[in-house]
């Protein structure tokens, strides 16, 4: 096959959640400029439809849902809409996240909603997407967990700013996606649906001028990521061109972790 047809993802369904924010523009973006059929979905009602506004101006036709991975009966009528919609769900990229825990001393609440979201909505989505992709006999299921779910803090990054590294939630939950896909790639892979998942590292989004500084000299590209860095990943992974790969971990992080 030609290479420009392995990467050809124009007849595809693809699902992200958590697409208005930062890395799910990117990803959003993605399987619209490849031509794919996108559903974009958030809880944020209001933060998608600017998005999706955004969007049509840029001459794009995406569909938004509502989707609160908090809530089982939200994913259920959710999945069941898409099905009714559009017949078929090729690709899932599991992108939301909630980070409801603002410090390591936060109320125990907030870690337990953290994980509601983050391990429970996050497995019983792509439980419930898989048995539609089962009779299809393919797909592909692209989690987006995080340098930090391979490494642990380096706090020194943070000393005298006025912030602190990502709270213990989120390293927490960000290993749990990746072994999870280990699991779940090894579960459906007699049914030719793939799971992988992408580890990008910290993204320039106007920090502090000595955290960027500092974090720079911890990468061998020396630099920070761009938006634009995880748009090949998420097209190889959607696309047959990543046909023989699943249960993988793509790390994109400048060689922050190589030292």
């Amino acid at each position: 096959m030609n290479v420009n047809d392995l990467f050809n993802i124009s007849d595809k369904v693809a699902i992200i959640t958590g697409a208005a924010g930062t890395y799910g523009q990117n990803i959003s973006h993605t399987f619209l400029e490849m031509g794919a059929k996108v559903i974009i979905t958030s809880t944020n009602i209001k933060t998608l439809d600017k998005f999706c506004e955004e969007l049509t101006d840029e001459g794009y036709q995406p569909f938004p849902y509502e989707l609160d991975l908090a809530s089982t009966k939200s994913i259920d009528l959710f999945v069941e809409q898409v099905m009714n919609d559009f017949k078929k769900i090729d690709v899932l990229v599991n992108n939301a996240v909630s980070r409801p825990m603002k410090d390591y001393n936060d109320v125990v609440d907030n870690w337990e909603y953290s994980m509601k979201v983050n391990a429970t909505g996050l497995f019983y989505l792509t439980r419930k997407v898989i048995d539609k992709m089962i009779p299809m006999r393919k797909g592909s299921i692209i989690n987006i967990s995080s340098i930090q779910g391979i490494v642990g803090p380096d706090f020194s990054l943070y000393d005298g700013l006025d912030f602190d590294a990502p709270t213990p939630d989120y390293f927490f939950h960000k290993a749990g996606m990746i072994n999870l896909t280990r699991y779940f790639s090894n579960r459906v892979g007699r049914h030719n649906i793939r799971v992988n998942s992408i580890s990008p590292g910290g993204i320039f989004n106007d920090q502090d001028p000595e955290f960027i500084k500092r974090y720079n000299e911890k990468t061998a590209l020396g630099r920070m990521a761009c938006g634009d860095d995880i748009k090949g990943a998420i097209a190889f992974l959607a696309s047959d061109a990543s046909s023989y790969i699943t249960g993988t971990n793509i790390v994109i992080d400048g060689g922050y972790t190589s030292f």
